[in-house]
């Protein structure tokens, strides 16, 4: 049976697609870059999938004018792209590099000319190594280092980039990162990592102010979101659900649009940190939202270190991935958001949405775009104000501890011979965008 047609969005809604340095840049010890947390983690062996790693990824560090030109034929409005902080500050201080800003400089300016808005994201998880070896993101002078890489990369960039996030996802750095080790830096901290989504916190709001000072307009965020629901109705399994949900949503959300944490995670925050929520909540321009999939918790088991279980959410379809494929959960999410901060939540982007499949003809990724969308609209009618929306992603990338295995993008890379084929989705996004004009 044949869906119906999508519902129509606003006139002016803005379509885009994202990437991130670290997954589809490449030439990782070319134009002055530093080395990274993540050229270590790839490093250290039994990290990474198979030895993968991002020296080369999609190298689109050579290859933007190509994928430039892809964004074009697929009708984008926006491109969403991170900046490696190793490449404006090898050392994670000191002085600008010349090359690294100048290759943003060339890749905005290519973006510009094909009207395409730029959307920066000034970190997604590449630390650069010599921060980190002074403590990375445990230690406050993490957020004052960030503060002034922003005003570098704000000054050079700020007259023509259209849309700016500070940080991608903190909460991935703090519980992937340091609480569990997953990802770089690859520490097992459990909810000793706490301060660092404070320290991020604090990066982000400082942030704002030196892209402010540089003239930069539209300034936001873009954190990971997703429902927390209970295994059972229970009250112990309701509690536990309730603290992951501070843990992994509210620890990130209320800081920035309320100025406060919830209450039961602080004890776990650095002392003093109410002194730095005015900072932190500066007042922002629009609210990104990624969004994959809702997680299952159950009181926590006998020995469990933390106050929750993980459970499989059971009952839908899989991505490749493992991602139960939830398109309500969105829904239910940005009712969920807007419910808790009410006026104070700024015009809400979704900033990533999509999902791992084989194949050029993806079939199930058209149905999961589809799926989510109609989601998305129905949470529109019912009174959220989201503005934009972006697929992740642009292209088949690094996917960090599982390396080249998921196949995210809308086009296909052939990581041997870096040729690009646009898949079924890719054709089916540029009909829908087509659509809305």
């Amino acid at each position: 049976m044949t869906e119906p047609a999508l519902p129509s969005f606003p006139d002016g809604f803005l379509w885009g697609v994202s990437t991130s340095a670290y997954q589809v840049e490449g030439a990782v010890s070319e134009g002055g870059r530093g080395r990274s947390t993540w050229d270590t983690f790839c490093a250290t062996p039994d990290r990474v999938y198979s030895g993968h790693t991002g020296d080369v990824a999609c190298d689109h560090y050579h290859r933007y004018p190509e994928d430039i030109a892809l964004m074009s034929q697929l009708g984008v409005d926006a491109y969403r792209f991170s900046i490696a902080w190793p490449r404006i500050q090898p050392e994670g201080t000191g002085p600008a590099n010349a090359e690294g800003l100048g290759f943003y400089d060339r890749l905005v300016d290519a973006l510009c000319e094909a009207g395409i808005a730029p959307a920066a994201t000034l970190y997604h998880w590449d630390t650069p190594q010599p921060v980190e070896d002074a403590g990375g993101w445990l230690s406050r002078d993490t957020a004052k280092h960030f503060a002034d890489y922003a005003a570098l990369v704000g000054e050079r960039l700020a007259d023509r980039v259209a849309m700016w996030i500070p940080l991608n996802e903190p909460m991935v750095t703090t519980v992937y990162g340091y609480g569990i080790g997953q990802y770089a830096p690859g520490q097992f901290l459990l909810l000793d990592s706490v301060p660092t989504a404070h320290h991020q916190n604090l990066a982000h709001g400082l942030a704002v102010q030196a892209l402010r000072a540089a003239g930069a307009r539209q300034i936001g965020t873009a954190n990971n979101h997703g429902p927390i629901w209970s295994a059972t109705d229970s009250a112990a399994d309701r509690a536990a659900a309730d603290y992951a949900s501070d843990l992994l949503n509210w620890l990130f959300a209320d800081p920035v649009l309320a100025g406060s944490y919830p209450e039961q995670l602080h004890p776990l925050l650095p002392t003093g940190f109410a002194e730095d929520l005015p900072t932190i909540a500066a007042p922002l321009d629009l609210y990104g939202v990624n969004y994959y999939e809702p997680t299952q918790v159950s009181a926590p088991s006998e020995g469990n270190p933390l106050p929750f279980d993980l459970g499989a959410v059971e009952g839908y379809p899989m991505t490749t991935n493992g991602s139960p494929v939830v398109p309500d959960g969105f829904r239910q999410f940005l009712l969920e958001l807007r419910d808790r901060h009410g006026s104070a939540l700024p015009p809400v982007y979704i900033t990533e949405n999509g999902c791992s499949y084989d194949g050029v003809d993806d079939q199930q990724r058209i149905e999961f775009l589809d799926g989510h969308l109609r989601a998305l609209h129905a949470a529109m009618r019912q009174g959220v104000d989201v503005r934009g929306y972006f697929v992740w992603s642009l292209l088949d990338n690094f996917e960090w501890s599982k390396g080249y295995q998921p196949r995210f993008g809308l086009v296909d890379v052939d990581y041997t011979t870096q040729c690009r084929t646009p898949k079924s989705s890719f054709h089916w996004y540029r009909a829908l965008i087509g659509g809305t004009r």
